[in-house]
């Protein structure tokens, strides 16, 4: 798991909360968003279609 997000008690991971700012999750996870850092997580998954950051990552990184 790449990343510092928790656990909940059923083993799955953690929502990141959408009030996160960009720039915070592009030093967290090493990855460049193409947006300004204090975009919030909520309008970037908004604006890229996607519905979590697991699968935003997943859209940057090509995989």
């Amino acid at each position: 798991m790449s990343g510092e997000r928790g656990r909940t008690d059923e083993g799955t991971l953690r929502r990141k909360r959408s009030d996160t700012q960009a720039g915070t999750i592009e030093e967290m996870y090493h990855v460049d968003l193409g947006v300004r850092s204090d975009k919030q997580l909520g309008n970037v998954l908004r604006d890229e279609g996607v519905e979590s950051l697991s699968e935003l990552l997943r859209k940057i990184r090509g995989s």
